[in-house]
């Protein structure tokens, strides 16, 4: 199950570990707020997870993400 995160869903999670806000993320990647919040929700769908946490905790796992 390897890379199942598109490069901005993972330029998204990258930058939500690194304790950014959804604004300060849709500032960072030039997206509104909303997309970010798309971005975030297609991930827990993808992963079957529900919450931020959750995603976060499944794509560390995975190798996705690091911190």
């Amino acid at each position: 199950m390897n890379n199942i995160l598109t490069k901005r869903e993972k330029e998204v999670f990258v930058l939500l570990v690194q304790n950014n806000s959804t604004l300060e993320i849709a500032k960072e990647l030039g997206i509104s707020e909303k997309t970010v919040r798309n971005h975030i929700s297609n991930v827990m769908q993808k992963l079957g997870v529900k919450g931020r946490a959750g995603a976060v905790v499944e794509l560390l796992k995975l190798g996705e993400i690091s911190i």
